[in-house]
């Protein structure tokens, strides 16, 4: 496959993946969301972790605001991304700090940087997976960076809606696979 009908590929899926989830009417969004985050919370590793990075969902993505709330609630240190500039950083999250950051996306406002090494679990956004941990993103590259980062070493796990699980996905080298896949049935 060629570079340029690997990106119309890339671009197709996205398009696909967009349509599917229009489809999905709120309440099924949310009951996802429960299934998605008990199995995360039934997971030896989620068990386990101290320090756990969870992004605050876009409209169109798996719904995260209740989990970080409980999360939190139950002693965990959840950390949410920010974006600056051409990085992404995570920083403590505090449901009062929130505020719409880069691309319309929730983000914290101050609050104290999560440095890399401090995570054990990181739970990955995609506009689709594999079952085999392939991740095709928005096209930022902002999580295969931060996943890149020396002394990164937390378990990598990809939530999804269903219909955003694909047989194969096209990718690149810089592409950094999720350890597993977690979606709604």
């Amino acid at each position: 496959m060629t570079f340029e009908e690997q990106i119309e590929r890339k671009q197709a899926v996205r398009r696909e993946v967009r349509s599917r989830i229009k489809e999905l009417s709120a309440e099924a969004r949310e009951a996802a969301a429960r299934e998605i985050f008990g199995r995360v919370e039934s997971t030896e590793i989620f068990g386990s972790a101290r320090c756990v990075a969870v992004f605050a969902a876009m409209r169109d993505e798996v719904p995260t605001s209740e989990t970080l709330d409980r999360w939190l609630s139950v002693g965990k240190r959840v950390v949410v991304p920010r974006v600056e500039g051409e990085v992404m950083r995570f920083y403590d999250y505090s449901p009062e700090r929130m505020h719409s950051g880069a691309y319309g996306i929730a983000e914290p406002m101050g609050g104290d940087e999560c440095d890399v090494a401090d995570i054990d679990l990181i739970i990955v956004p995609a506009r689709a997976f594999t079952v085999e941990g392939v991740r095709l993103g928005r096209g930022g590259g902002f999580y295969d960076k931060y996943m890149s980062l020396p002394g990164f070493r937390a378990h990598k796990i990809g939530i999804a809606f269903g219909c955003q699980i694909f047989d194969s996905l096209p990718t690149d080298k810089h592409d950094i696979l999720v350890d597993e896949v977690i979606f709604s049935r």
